[in-house]
C-alpha cells in the first residue's frame, strides 16, 4: 500500500464526534447568490466582467472554465539491476520521494532487482518547501532501519513545464548514486497543471495524512449510473394448478421475485385450477443483469398462510427488449412443481405432467427510468440508445472550490472539515478529490456533459469525507457516514448560451433547528448550444419518451419504481472504487421529497396564492372601475370596451399585442443570475420548532406517544379546514346541477322559464348589443347600484344541494 505522510505529523487525526458542530446563527447572514470574477484558465479575457467570451478569444486549454493550478508531478517507473555492497543478496526494494517535509512512499516489491511501480506523486506548487526533490531507493529490512541503495537528485529550477495537449514527458534513466548499492532508475519529472492526465490517478501531497483504504476515497473520479430497464411481467393464466389438498378449489395469485423488488397479482375471483388474471407487473432491472426472476404460482390456503403450488427461476437474458408499443409474443412456462427438494423420479414424473403458466415477458426500451424526481430531472432519454436523439449543447462546469464551510467534526481539539463535491446531470456522476482540513477548499475541477434537452437539471452537492482510513465511526458506534453539507440545482433553461456564470451558490440546509448557511460553492457553467434550430424544435417536443404517454405507469407505480431504481443506482455506484456512497446518491437524488412536512404544505399553499395574486389583483382593479374610484380610468375603460364590441375582430388581436408588449418591457428586467435555493418561498426562516422535529422524525414515528398525539390532532385540526374548503366547493357545483335535475320543483321551473326567455330575446337582439348591455350594466355608477346581493346571487345560494344527504 502506498502512503504520503509530512514529518510535522505523526499518526492520524481521530474522529471524535460526527455531524456538523453548528454555530450560533447571525441574525444578517447572506442568503443570496454573489457574483465572482476569478481568474479562469489562469488569464482574463477582455469581457470577463460581463461574463461573455466569443469565439474568438477562446481559449486552447480545455480547462478554461477553472484557475489553473501548478504541481510537481513525478513518476516512478521502475528500476533495474539494483544491488547492495552488504553480502546479502535479497533486495526488497521501494522508493521514497522526498520534498521538502512531504515523504512519498511507493509499496516494497519483494525479493526482486528489476522492480515495476509505475506510481505518480503530485505536489501542489504553493506547498513546495525546498527547491530539490530527491528520489532514495530503499531496500526494506524485517528489523532495523531500511538500507539505503541509492538517490538520484532533481534541481526544481531545472524541471521543465508541461500542459496538454502537449504530449506526456518520456521517462529517463538515472544512475543511483550511493556508497552502499546501486543501479538504476527510470524517473519522469515535470511541472503541469491539474488538466495533466495523471492529476486524478497521482498521490496528491495535501493528502499526506490519509493512509490505508482512506487513500481511495480521496481521488477525484467520475461515475456511470447503470443502464436501467423497466421489466413487464404480465401474467396471463395459469393450467392445471393442483392444490395440496385435493377436496378444494385452489385460491391462486401469482407472485414474482427479483433481487428485493416483490409483487403480487391478485388472487383470481373464481375458484379454479385453471385461474386468469391477465395482470402487469413493473420491475426495475439494471445492466448487467445479475439477478434472476422467480415467479411462484401460490394457494391462499388460510388468510395467514400461502402455500407454493410451483415455481420457475428465468434468467433476464431470456426476454426480449421491446422498443414500442408493439406487443411481444407471449410463452407458455412448466412450474416446478415440487420446488428445489425433488427426487429424480419425481422430476420423471413431473415432465410428463405438470402445471404451466403462460406470461408475456419483456424488456421497455422505450421508457426512460426516473431515478430522481421529475421535477429535477436531468435526463429524460429512453432507455434504449436507438432511441435517442442529436445532443443539442454540451455543459461545462467549473467546480473552483468552497469558501466558510462550517466544522463537521472534531479532530485533534478542532473542528475540521474534509470536503468534496460530487456533481449529478444524465448518468454520469463525478466526484472530485477531498482537500483535508481546510474549510475553504480549492478543488478548480472542470467536467463536460452532453445536453439532450435544456429543460433539464444539474445537481451539486458539497460533502465531508469521514472514509480517511482511520476506522472512523458514528454515533452509537456505528459505519460513519460521510455529512451532507448543501446542495445547488442549477436549471440549464435559465441559462443564456455561450455566457459564462461565475458565481458562489449559498449552501443552505435544513437542520432540526433551523435552516443553516453551511458555506459557499464557488462555480464556472457555461451552456453552449450547438444548433439553434434543434433547440426550438425541442420545445415543442413531449418531455418524455412516447411510451410514458401510450402506455402510462399510475401515479403509485411511479414513485414505486423511482424508490426501487434509486436503491439499485446507490447499490452499483457503492460497489465502484472508491465506492459514491449510499448516503451521498440519495441526498442527490432526493430520496425522500414526498415525506410528510407540514413546512413544505404550507410552502405550497403560498405558492398557489402567488399564483393567483395577479388575478386577483386584476379582480381588485376591476372592482375599482366598477365604482368608479378613479373616474379617468373608468371612461377610459369605457371606451376600450364600446371600441372591442363595435370590432370584435379586434379583441384577440389586442390581447396577444399587449402580452407581446409586457414581454418587451419585461426583458429589460429580466433575471441576469441563475435561480438558488430560497428560504423565504421554502418557508425556511419562520418555521415552528416542533414542525421541523416532525420534518425530521423517521417514518414509522420514533418520537414519544404524546408527541405524536399532539402531532396527530394538529393534523386533524388542520385537515378539518381543508375539509370544509372542499365541501364548500362541492356544494356550489351541487347547486349547478340541481338548476335542471327537479330537486327543488319551483328553483327549476323558475331556470326553466328564464332559459326559454333568455333564447327568444338573444335569438332577435343582435350579439354586440347583448355584449354592450351586458358590460354597461356591469360598468355602471354606483348611484346606479344596490349594496343588497344580486337577484341571480340569492337564487343560485337558495338552490338545494346534498349537504342534506350527508351523515
Amino acid at each position: 500500500m502506498i502512503s504520503i505522510k509530512r514529518r510535522q505529523r505523526g499518526a492520524p487525526a481521530t474522529m471524535n464526534s460526527v455531524g456538523p458542530q453548528v454555530q450560533p446563527s447571525r441574525q444578517d447572514e447572506d442568503y443570496n447568490l454573489r457574483e465572482t470574477d476569478p481568474q479562469l484558465g489562469g488569464e482574463r479575457w477582455p469581457n470577463a466582467r460581463r461574463g461573455w467570451m466569443t469565439g474568438g478569444e477562446r481559449f486552447s486549454s480545455t480547462h478554461d472554465l477553472v484557475e489553473q493550478m501548478f504541481y510537481l508531478y513525478v513518476r516512478i517507473v521502475k528500476a533495474k539491476d539494483l544491488h547492495r555492497s552488504t553480502l546479502t543478496s535479497r533486495c526488497d526494494p521501494y522508493v521514497e520521494v522526498k520534498l521538502g517535509n512531504y515523504k512519498g512512499r511507493t509499496k516494497h516489491v519483494e525479493n526482486k532487482t528489476n522492480p515495476e511501480w509505475n506510481q505518480v506523486y503530485a505536489f501542489s506548487k504553493d506547498r513546495i518547501q525546498s527547491s530539490v526533490l530527491e528520489v532514495i531507493v530503499k531496500d526494506k529490512e524485517m528489523l532495523g532501519r531500511d538500507d539505503c541503495i541509492g538517490r538520484v537528485a532533481f534541481d526544481l529550477n531545472e524541471v521543465p513545464t508541461r500542459v496538454p495537449p502537449d504530449s506526456p514527458l518520456a521517462p529517463q534513466w538515472y544512475r543511483l548514486d550511493d556508497r552502499r548499492g546501486g543501479g538504476d532508475i527510470m524517473v519522469a519529472v515535470w511541472m503541469g497543471t491539474q488538466a495533466d492526465e495523471a492529476f486524478s490517478e497521482a498521490w496528491h501531497s495535501d493528502a499526506a495524512t490519509v493512509y490505508g483504504e482512506g487513500v481511495f476515497n480521496v481521488r477525484s473520479k467520475v461515475y456511470l449510473s447503470p443502464k436501467l430497464w423497466y421489466l413487464r411481467v404480465n401474467v396471463i393464466e395459469a393450467q392445471d394448478v393442483i392444490p395440496g389438498d385435493r377436496n378444494r378449489l385452489p385460491e391462486v395469485f401469482v407472485k414474482v421475485h427479483m433481487g428485493s423488488q416483490v409483487l403480487k397479482t391478485k388472487i383470481c375471483p373464481t375458484r379454479t385450477t385453471t385461474p386468469i388474471w391477465n395482470e402487469d407487473l413493473i420491475f426495475v432491472a439494471a445492466e448487467p443483469f445479475e439477478e434472476k426472476l422467480t415467479i411462484t404460482v401460490e394457494d391462499r390456503v388460510h388468510p395467514s398462510k400461502d402455500e407454493v403450488l410451483g415455481k420457475i427461476v428465468l434468467p433476464l437474458t431470456l426476454f426480449e427488449k421491446r422498443l414500442d408499443h408493439r406487443p411481444v409474443h407471449s410463452r407458455w412456462f412448466n412450474l416446478e412443481k415440487f420446488g428445489f427438494g425433488m427426487m429424480e423420479a419425481d422430476r420423471r414424473n413431473e415432465l410428463k405432467f405438470s402445471s404451466r403458466i403462460h406470461l408475456r415477458i419483456c424488456l421497455e426500451g422505450g421508457y426512460h427510468v426516473l431515478d430522481e424526481s421529475t421535477l429535477y430531472s436531468s435526463d429524460q432519454k429512453p432507455t434504449a440508445r436507438q432511441l435517442w436523439k442529436q445532443p443539442i449543447g454540451v455543459l461545462e462546469v467549473g467546480i473552483l472550490g468552497a469558501q466558510g464551510l462550517l466544522p463537521m467534526k472534531m479532530r485533534d481539539g478542532h473542528g475540521s472539515t474534509d470536503a468534496y463535491c460530487v456533481a449529478k446531470y444524465g448518468q454520469k456522476w463525478v466526484r472530485t478529490r477531498t482537500i483535508l482540513d481546510t474549510h475553504s477548499p480549492k478543488w478548480n475541477e472542470q467536467y463536460t456533459w452532453e445536453v439532450y434537452d435544456p429543460c433539464s437539471v444539474i445537481t451539486l452537492g458539497v460533502f465531508d469525507n469521514c472514509h480517511l482510513g482511520g476506522g472512523e465511526k458514528g454515533n452509537a458506534g456505528t459505519a460513519a457516514r460521510d455529512s451532507r453539507i448543501g446542495k445547488v440545482r442549477i436549471r440549464l433553461s435559465t441559462l443564456e448560451a455561450h455566457r459564462i456564470y461565475t458565481h458562489s451558490y449559498p449552501l443552505l440546509v435544513l437542520h432540526p433547528h433551523g435552516v443553516k448557511k453551511m458555506g459557499e460553492l464557488q462555480l464556472a457553467v457555461r451552456f453552449t448550444s450547438l444548433s439553434l434550430a434543434n433547440m426550438v424544435y425541442i420545445y415543442g417536443q413531449p418531455l418524455l419518451p412516447k411510451m410514458h404517454y401510450l402506455h402510462p405507469f399510475t401515479v403509485n407505480q411511479i414513485e414505486s419504481l423511482r424508490y426501487q431504481a434509486m436503491n439499485i443506482v446507490a447499490g452499483r455506484l457503492g460497489r465502484a472504487e472508491p465506492p459514491l456512497r449510499k448516503e451521498v446518491v440519495e441526498y442527490m437524488l432526493d430520496v425522500d421529497s414526498n415525506m410528510w412536512s407540514m413546512r413544505r404544505s404550507k410552502a405550497n399553499f403560498f405558492r398557489i396564492m402567488s399564483l393567483f395574486s395577479g388575478m386577483i389583483t386584476m379582480g381588485q382593479w376591476f372592482s375599482q372601475v366598477c365604482h368608479w374610484k378613479n373616474p379617468i380610468t373608468s371612461v377610459l375603460v369605457h371606451i376600450l370596451f364600446l371600441i372591442l364590441i363595435c370590432y370584435p375582430e379586434l379583441i384577440l388581436p389586442t390581447l396577444f399585442l399587449y402580452m407581446f408588449l409586457i414581454g418587451l418591457w419585461n426583458y429589460r428586467f429580466r433575471p441576469r443570475n441563475p435561480p438558488h435555493m430560497d428560504t423565504k418561498l421554502s418557508w425556511a426562516e419562520a418555521v415552528h420548532p416542533d414542525e421541523l422535529d416532525e420534518e425530521f422524525d423517521t417514518f414509522p414515528t420514533s418520537r414519544p406517544h404524546d408527541v405524536v398525539r399532539m402531532r396527530y390532532d394538529k393534523l386533524r385540526s388542520v385537515a378539518g379546514r381543508i375539509q370544509t374548503v372542499v365541501g364548500d366547493i362541492a356544494t356550489q357545483g351541487e347547486r349547478f346541477h340541481s338548476l335542471l335535475s327537479w330537486r327543488d320543483t319551483r328553483a327549476t321551473s323558475l331556470f326553466v322559464v328564464f332559459s326559454l326567455c333568455s333564447a327568444v330575446v338573444l335569438y332577435a337582439t343582435p350579439p354586440k348589443v347583448v355584449a354592450m348591455v351586458t358590460g354597461l350594466y356591469y360598468l355602471r355608477h354606483p348611484k346606479f347600484r344596490s349594496k343588497l346581493p344580486s337577484v341571480p346571487s340569492n337564487f343560485f345560494k337558495r338552490l338545494p344541494a346534498r349537504t342534506d344527504s350527508m351523515l
